[in-house]
């Protein structure tokens, strides 16, 4: 029979690949918890329709990347292509905001896109990111970032990493800078891409964010949105890059900045790093003060990010992490057959006390399992023969010494 294999744009994590996953998850874990951002799980899958309305129709993601099908009930299902807009119905659909006006949260889960698998990039990858709700004043905005900040300096990649940071300002803001920038490029449209063309008549803004080398020089003339800001977009801007010099985050306003979904608005931000290639982003986020509305519930201000895990740990081996296995404490060395049970129980009690313990159930010889507990890195090996058995003893092997004593059976929690 043909053997049944990974569908293209998926891995499986084996081990010793696992233990980064969990070293990663961790380091996440503790540095949410310092910023009292709490965890939200939420379905793989979601309608449709939560995608469609908030992240934009003519997003690549919605028009090209998602996995829809239809249900046996005629209801549209996606697997989800980010997980904002789930984290949005949520809190909506529980009524959060009612337990407490600000609503830090955080995620780690898989995502699913249909694209070209590349370098940190697969049709089922992982996504961490934060959302906070409640404030629209640019503290909050400062916050998310430093959150974000903190995360990349724990793990020690920060050298590598720029913040590049921009505002879109309100929607009247946009809707007048769209018409500018509709003006500006129209003379140039023939020479753009149909992607481009398509986001010209819907969503000029989204062709900002071109990876055409023609188009990118062209837009490097094009009017920037600061022309265009309200005296409260200004105000916030200007707050946000304060709080950012006080803290003494270091960033770089890029008029281009434009996120890939729709729904933000004022603060935009992504960290890219040098470790990752072309595709450099390795954080990015912004506000979304619009969203909640735009899902069915109270107009909420809202920020945060999305950071692809596989992308971390790219980052991570290239500045040589430290992902060591984690060593069991106590290789158990069972010689005779009439001593499994005896073993088995000992290892249960070591266990309950919270040491790791690993024993061989393949029943080979003293030689073997020595070999093995020294290649798991074991720091102890506890042997037991038949002399043992008699004796009501058991030999302590010290492995990262090289000594050996044996002891009674009776004290051996105590010894250790």
């Amino acid at each position: 029979m043909d053997q049944i294999r990974t569908i293209k744009g998926t891995h499986d994590i084996l081990p010793p690949n696992s233990i980064k996953w969990q070293k990663l998850e961790k380091i996440i874990y503790q540095t949410c918890k310092l910023f009292s951002f709490k965890e939200i799980r939420t379905p793989v899958f979601e309608k449709t329709d939560l995608f469609s309305r908030s992240v934009g129709e003519l997003t690549d993601i919605v028009s090209k990347e998602m996995y829809s099908w239809e249900d046996r009930d005629g209801t549209n299902l996606t697997l989800r292509p980010e997980l904002t807009a789930s984290v949005v119905r949520s809190y909506i659909q529980h009524n959060l905001q009612s337990h407490s006006p600000i609503q830090r949260l955080f995620y780690i889960g898989p995502i699913f896109r249909r694209e070209r698998p590349q370098k940190g990039r697969q049709r089922q990858f992982h996504q961490f990111g934060v959302e906070a709700f409640g404030s629209d004043n640019p503290e909050q905005d400062a916050e998310v970032i430093s959150l974000a900040w903190h995360l990349l300096s724990k793990l020690n990649i920060i050298d590598n990493i720029t913040l590049k940071i921009n505002s879109l300002g309100s929607p009247e803001c946009r809707e007048k800078y769209r018409l500018a920038l509709k003006d500006y490029i129209r003379p140039h449209l023939s020479t753009f891409s149909e992607t481009s063309n398509v986001r010209f008549k819907k969503n000029p803004l989204r062709i900002l964010d071109s990876k055409n080398a023609n188009e990118i020089n062209i837009l490097k003339s094009a009017p920037p949105i600061s022309n265009f800001y309200t005296s409260e977009d200004k105000n916030h801007f200007k707050s946000v890059l304060s709080f950012l010099d006080k803290m003494k985050i270091l960033y770089k306003v890029r008029p281009q900045l434009v996120r890939g979904l729709d729904y933000y608005t004022k603060t935009v931000f992504e960290f890219t790093s040098k470790d990752l290639g072309a595709q450099d982003a390795i954080l990015g986020g912004g506000r979304y003060d619009n969203l909640v509305k735009t899902l069915g519930g109270k107009p909420t201000a809202g920020i945060g990010f999305a950071a692809g895990m596989e992308r971390f740990l790219i980052a991570l081996e290239s500045k040589g992490f430290n992902f060591e296995n984690e060593a069991p404490d106590i290789y158990f060395v069972c010689i005779e057959k009439e001593a499994i049970g005896l073993t088995l129980a000992l290892t249960k009690k070591l266990r309950e006390k919270d040491f790791s313990v690993i024993i061989d159930p393949m029943r080979r010889s003293m030689k073997a399992q020595l070999r093995e507990a020294n290649k798991f890195g074991a720091k102890i090996a506890l042997i037991i023969g038949d002399s043992e058995i008699k004796s009501n003893s058991i030999i302590i092997k010290d492995l990262t010494k090289n000594s050996q004593k044996t002891c009674p059976q009776s004290e051996l929690f105590n010894f250790l």
